[in-house]
């Protein structure tokens, strides 16, 4: 049974804990990344250009907005280097379903799809199928969550 001086010492650390709390659950990065490497290693231009997710390089790689990005050639760094957000991943490599949802997941690259023009990422393959069931409307429910999750 705990004791009074318990009981209070906790009810008054309850309001710092719930701040502290809230604090850390806003300081999402804004890119998802592994060890700080995005999307795993692979090189998102080749979404774009061979339709597939294909593992990049530690040969050609590319710092931008706070963590490593790799490719698979000197040609796609450079068109990423060029104009990263035309490459990048959608809500900063999150998962797309749960950005929807209101809250942040990591992502596999084999969960993908563009949508126009867009590079979006998903936890799983199930995922994106119930992210496919309504891609429109997942996409207006992720832009609006998307500035709330990140800090």
């Amino acid at each position: 049974m705990p004791t009074r001086r318990t009981v209070l010492t906790l009810a008054a650390a309850a309001p710092f804990a719930a701040v502290f709390a809230r604090d850390a659950l806003a300081r999402t990065p804004p890119v998802y990344a592994y060890d700080g490497v995005a999307v795993d290693g692979s090189d998102v231009v080749a979404y774009f250009t061979q339709g597939a997710p294909v593992k990049g390089s530690d040969t050609y790689i590319h710092d931008w907005n706070g963590v490593t990005w790799h490719f698979a050639t000197l040609e796609n760094r450079d068109r990423f280097a060029t104009d990263p957000t035309a490459f990048a991943p959608q809500y900063g490599g999150y998962c797309a379903y749960a950005v929807s949802e209101g809250y942040t997941a990591s992502t596999i690259p084999e969960a993908w799809k563009i949508v126009d023009g867009k590079l979006y990422l998903n936890f799983s393959r199930r995922i994106q199928r119930r992210w496919e069931r309504d891609i429109p409307g997942r996409i207006a429910a992720g832009d609006a969550n998307w500035p709330g999750l990140v800090g």
